[in-house]
C-alpha cells in the first residue's frame, strides 16, 4: 500500500522532534473530536439502527474507526498489548479478512450491546494510549498507518452524516439531524457553458505530493481525445424537466441494467425528493424544506446521472478527462467545515471554467473502479483497503458537502456501485469536442 508520506517531518538524523509529535497529536485530536461531535446531535437510539445494508448505525463507525488504530496501530506498536474487549476484533472488523471474522454487515443494526456508553470508553481507551504513543515516539514507525487511520476516520464522518440522512428520512416524522442547521444561500444557478481541452496525453494519478490511497497509484499517462466538460455541476431545475418529462418511464435514454433497477426500486425522482401539493420537497439533513432548484441536484444513481446525460445530448465524463480539467483547480469548495452539510448553487462568479469540482456532490463519472497500470495491493491486512473492491463499481471525484474540508484532491478515486444513490452524489456533463 501506498498510504502517502510521513505524517512527522524529519530531523537531519531522521529523528522526530518534540513539535512534530505536538502536530501530529493535535491532528489525531482534531480528527478522532470531529467524529463525536458528528455523532453528538443524534440520540442512542439513533446511533444505534440500521436502516439498510448498505448504511451503518452511528455507533458502529466510531468503533469501528478505534478498531482501527487498535488493530493496525497498538497491537503493531506493542506485542503485550491488551484488547479493550476481545469480542470488538470481530464486531467491528469491516472486511479485514486476514484480520479475521467480521459481524454481517446487513447485521450491525443488531448490535444493542455494546452500548454507546461503552462505545465512547472504547474510544477514550484507544485514544490515550495512541496519544501516549505519540508523545513517546513508540509509534514513529508506524506514522503511515497513522495517517492512513485519519483519513481512514474522515472517510467514516462522511459516511456518519449519510447513513443518520437515510436513517432519519424512513421516519414518517422526517426528523432533522439538526434543527439549528442553516440553508445554504439561495441565488440563481450561472448558465451552463463549455469548456473546450484539446486531445492528447495526459498524466494521471497521485504526484507524490502529500498524502494519497493506494488506488490514487502509480501515476501514469493515457490518453484523452479532445473533450468539453460543463462549467458547472447537473441543478437540481435541470434534472426536473428530466422527470417531467417522464425520463424514469422512457428506456431509450436508460442503460439497460439502470432501467430495470429504476422500475424494480420504483424510482420516480432523485432519492428525497418529494411532492406535495404541487410543490417539490427535499429531505435534508435540516428537515424538510422547498427543493432548491439551483442547487446542484444531488443522490442520484449512477444509472440516473447516465440517463440524464444521454437526455441531455451529452455524457458523463471519464476519470481522466475529469482530472485533467480539475488538476490545476484550488480544492475548495463547500465541503462538511462550511457547516451547511447541503449541497449549494454554483456562485454567481462560475464562468467557463469549471466551477465547483471540489464539493457540494461527489460526481459521476462514466470510468468503471478498476487498478491503474502497475497497481500492487500491499501485502497483509491492509492491501484488503481498496484494491479489492475493484468491480463492478463506478468512480466518483471531487468530494461533497458532507466531506472534510483537506481530505479530497484532484487525484481522489471515490467508487460505489452505479445503483448507490444514498451519498451526495450528481453528475457533471461532458460532450466530445465538436
Amino acid at each position: 500500500m501506498n498510504p502517502g508520506p510521513r505524517s512527522l517531518r524529519r530531523t537531519r538524523h531522521d529523528e522526530p522532534t518534540a513539535l512534530d509529535r505536538a502536530a501530529l497529536a493535535a491532528r489525531y485530536r482534531s480528527v478522532r473530536d470531529a467524529s463525536v461531535r458528528l455523532a453528538a446531535p443524534l440520540s442512542a437510539e439513533d446511533c444505534c439502527a440500521q436502516s439498510m445494508p448498505d448504511a451503518s448505525p452511528t455507533k458502529w463507525h466510531l468503533a469501528h474507526t478505534t478498531w482501527f488504530f487498535e488493530t493496525f496501530l497498538l497491537e503493531r506498536a506493542d506485542a503485550r498489548h491488551e484488547p479493550f474487549h476481545p469480542a470488538f476484533r470481530v464486531l467491528f472488523n469491516s472486511y479485514y479478512n486476514a484480520v479475521g471474522e467480521q459481524h454481517p454487515r446487513p447485521r450491525r443494526g443488531l448490535l444493542t450491546r455494546p452500548g454507546l456508553d461503552a462505545v465512547h470508553a472504547y474510544r477514550r481507551h484507544v485514544d490515550a494510549r495512541m496519544e501516549e504513543g505519540i508523545a513517546s515516539g513508540a509509534l514513529e514507525p508506524l506514522a503511515d498507518l497513522v495517517e492512513l487511520g485519519l483519513q481512514h476516520e474522515q472517510q467514516h464522518q462522511e459516511l456518519i452524516l449519510s447513513d443518520a440522512k437515510h436513517l432519519l428520512a424512513a421516519s414518517p416524522l422526517r426528523p432533522a439531524y439538526r434543527d439549528d442547521l442553516a440553508a445554504p444561500p439561495r441565488r440563481p444557478a450561472p448558465p451552463l457553458r463549455w469548456q473546450r481541452h484539446e486531445a492528447g496525453l495526459r498524466a494521471i494519478g497521485s504526484d507524490g505530493a502529500g498524502f494519497c490511497f493506494d488506488n490514487e497509484t502509480p501515476r501514469h499517462t493515457v490518453f484523452v481525445h479532445a473533450f468539453e466538460l460543463a462549467s458547472r455541476p447537473v441543478t437540481n431545475r435541470e434534472f426536473l424537466a428530466f422527470v417531467e418529462a417522464d425520463g424514469y418511464a422512457r428506456p431509450e435514454w436508460w442503460l439497460s441494467d439502470g432501467f430495470a433497477t429504476a422500475c424494480a426500486e420504483g424510482w420516480r425522482a432523485p432519492s428525497y425528493w418529494e411532492r406535495r401539493d404541487g410543490a417539490w420537497l427535499e429531505f435534508t439533513l435540516g428537515g424538510l424544506r422547498p427543493l432548491d432548484l439551483d442547487a446542484p441536484v444531488s443522490h442520484v444513481s449512477g444509472y440516473e446521472a447516465d440517463a440524464f446525460a444521454r437526455f441531455a445530448g451529452a455524457r458523463l465524463p471519464t476519470e481522466a478527462e475529469w482530472e485533467f480539467a480539475a488538476a490545476a483547480a484550488p480544492v475548495r469548495g463547500n465541503f462538511a467545515d462550511a457547516g451547511l452539510l447541503h449541497p449549494a448553487p454554483a456562485p454567481p462568479e462560475a464562468g467557463s471554467a469549471p466551477a465547483q469540482l471540489f464539493g457540494d456532490v461527489w460526481e459521476w463519472t462514466q470510468s468503471p473502479y478498476v487498478a491503474y497500470p502497475g497497481f500492487r495491493p500491499a501485502p497483509g491486512a491492509v492491501g484488503e483497503y481498496n484494491g479489492k473492491f475493484m468491480c463492478n463499481q463506478l468512480v466518483l471525484r471531487g468530494g461533497s458537502c458532507a466531506t472534510p474540508a483537506g481530505h479530497v484532491r484532484a487525484s481522489y478515486r471515490n467508487f460505489f456501485p452505479p445503483g448507490a444513490r444514498w451519498q451526495w452524489s450528481g453528475l457533471r456533463l461532458a460532450r466530445d469536442a465538436r
